[in-house]
């Protein structure tokens, strides 16, 4: 256990601001002409610089006003910050432009909200980068592999391909990844993310067309990640974890854009795709844990850390040596897990080819895309009229670029970038599209469901044995290295995934493309 003890670290916030609960909530209010977009005033707290805003449809905002007022009104502290509180907060930081900003999953993280966006103007030497705006887990993210099977040719072999993915792919805490590691490897991993893996034969070379960043960050510097760090990413590569990561077999349900489902090769309602939602394992925790001692430790001050209104908001003036120290290795933890991913992909090729007695090309295995949605990004953005250098944090949620925006790949050119939105396990998982209403949340949207309970809820109210009877119910093949842990990620544990879906649509930050059901399950 580190000292930042991931998501569920305890931080503070004072309530005491001399209103009440009702008057608090006047200072929240729905943006006039904007469907399902609601705006925190600055005098929320005291010291918020810009607005906040999140984006709620009617079902999902008494979730986020109700977890403020009964933390308000509790008898004795609760321990979590309210998200509306940790909107507010980030709200407060050095440097940030427009608004802080909140999606449809939004939930309460450590510091920064999941489902928050921040972005910091990089020409203002008071701006900052915050760990807490991209989380523990550097570059989580989620990627589609489509192929040209349909549900008929594989309604009848879900339990033996659930048992070759689990076969093949290495899940849950402690484990090993079975392709070849050394110090080398690693540090290759780390700077050149996707690229090494292609190099390596375990990536195919247009699988970088379709990825973020082309699945490599250039500003990573593999020599600011501790040997600590690298000492846990060499056993873990090629690994999927355990939590909420998994690997999915899903056949799309419901295609809404043609046009944009047929630019991503996924042609018709039954066919066969596979999601995986993995990221940076061990290595990026650690980095992320390495950099909050950095910007909170005696000296911390005099290398360019700031005080903040809330102990988990520890951040550091980007062109400080801790704050450039922390970009970098950032970035190269981002890369370790595109590789990771990359890695993941080659292994579910073996296991459906080896599954179907065939081949990954003969099966079109081809990458959709792949986002991540734990990540820091300079990126040019119009902010009042004018072109800025932000530095971007996304912490549960993804970019979502519109079409005709010159970082797409040319497929996606005239229908927008692919928005992969993960489900809770046994609901459903769409793929959406950026729209240029998004300009609003710097090209931003939701990252999945959101949790509706904390992981510890959960296990209290949910036998596990009642949530595999459900999941077998409905036709999904489990396999999984902790049973108990399924608990932590039950449909219920979540939000509605249609219900953010639609709430991020209303805002027009994103429209809905393509909507899939889960038939297999691989979770740690």
């Amino acid at each position: 256990m580190s000292l930042f003890d991931d998501e569920s670290s305890h931080s503070s916030f004072h309530f005491n601001n001399g209103r009440t609960v009702e008057q608090d909530l006047t200072l929240i209010a729905p943006v006039d002409g904007a469907k399902s977009t609601y705006r925190i005033d600055p005098t929320f707290v005291s010291g918020m610089r810009v607005p906040g805003y999140f984006f709620v449809n009617d079902n999902l905002k008494p979730l986020i006003l109700d977890e403020y007022i009964a933390a308000k009104t509790a008898t004795k502290a609760q321990g979590l910050v309210p998200a509306l509180c940790q909107i507010a907060n980030v709200a407060s930081l050095p440097g940030i432009v427009r608004g802080s900003y909140a999606m449809a999953d939004v939930h309460c993280g450590y510091g920064f909200p999941i489902g928050g966006v921040a972005a910091f103007d990089m020409a203002d030497p008071e701006a900052v980068v915050s760990p807490g705006g991209v989380g523990f887990d550097i570059n989580c993210g989620v990627r589609i592999v489509r192929t040209n099977l349909m549900y008929d040719d594989v309604k009848d072999h879900l339990d033996g391909i659930a048992q070759s993915l689990f076969n093949h792919i290495p899940v849950g805490v402690g484990t090993s990844g079975v392709l070849p590691t050394d110090p080398d490897n690693i540090t290759n991993a780390l700077q050149l993310g996707q690229d090494y893996s292609v190099t390596q034969g375990y990536a195919w070379a247009e699988d970088s067309e379709n990825c973020e960043e082309s699945g490599r960050m250039l500003s990573a510097k593999a020599d600011y990640v501790s040997d600590r760090a690298k000492k846990r990413g060499r056993v873990q590569i090629g690994t999927l974890g355990a939590g909420n990561h998994y690997c999915e077999v899903q056949v799309v349900e419901k295609i809404y854009d043609k046009n944009g489902a047929n630019a991503m090769g996924i042609e018709t309602e039954g066919q066969v795709c596979i999601m995986i939602h993995s990221g940076s394992r061990g290595l990026g925790h650690q980095v992320a844990t390495d950099s909050l001692l950095q910007m909170t430790g005696p000296d911390a001050h005099h290398n360019g850390a700031v005080v903040t209104n809330d102990k988990q908001l520890a951040s550091a003036r980007i062109n400080s040596p801790i704050g450039q120290h922390y970009i970098g290795a950032m970035a190269a933890a981002a890369n370790f897990a595109w590789c990771n991913r990359s890695y993941l992909t080659y292994l579910v090729r073996q296991s459906f080819a080896k599954a179907f007695d065939s081949t990954p090309d003969d099966l079109d295995m081809q990458l959709v895309y792949d986002v991540s949605h734990n990540i820091a990004k300079q990126e040019e953005h119009v902010v009042d009229d004018r072109t800025k250098t932000l530095l971007v944090h996304r912490k549960g949620a993804t970019r979502a670029l519109p079409p005709h925006h010159p970082l797409l790949p040319i497929n996606y050119q005239h229908s927008g970038q692919p928005v992969l939105i993960g489900g809770t396990m046994g609901t459903a998982s769409y793929i959406l599209l950026g729209t240029e209403g998004a300009a609003q949340t710097f090209y931003s949207t939701c990252h999945g469901a959101g949790r509706a309970l904390s992981r510890t809820q959960a296990r209290k109210v949910l036998p596990f044995q009642q949530v595999l009877g459900q999941l077998n119910d409905r036709g999904i093949h489990m396999r999984m290295a902790s049973p108990k842990l399924v608990m932590e990620e039950a449909p219920e544990s979540y939000k509605s995934v249609d219900d953010v879906v639609m709430s991020c649509q209303d805002a027009k930050i994103t429209n809905t493309a393509v909507r899939m059901r889960p038939v297999a399950v691989i979770k740690g």
